[in-house]
């Protein structure tokens, strides 16, 4: 079963952004195993809180990158 999983900071997606990215990845897999991997694809999209992640071995936060949240987190 062909798997992804994303890790991304809390709040910075749209549930249709995340939507995108399910439907973008399995048609990825597809791509590459065929239609068979369409039914087995399995992405999963995790929101890590701020300041639970990290690069080159420092904490980041929303405030030390600058970073908003989308304003828009209907599922429309």
């Amino acid at each position: 079963m062909p798997f992804a999983n994303f890790k991304v900071p809390e709040k910075t997606l749209t549930p249709k952004q995340k939507e995108e990215i399910v439907t973008r990845t399995t048609e990825l897999y597809v791509e590459i195993y065929g239609e068979r991997a369409r039914n087995n694809t399995m992405v999963l999209v995790e929101e890590v809180a701020d300041g639970g992640w990290g690069i080159s071995g420092n904490v980041l936060t929303f405030a030390m990158l600058g970073e908003a949240a989308p304003t828009d987190t209907s599922d429309a």
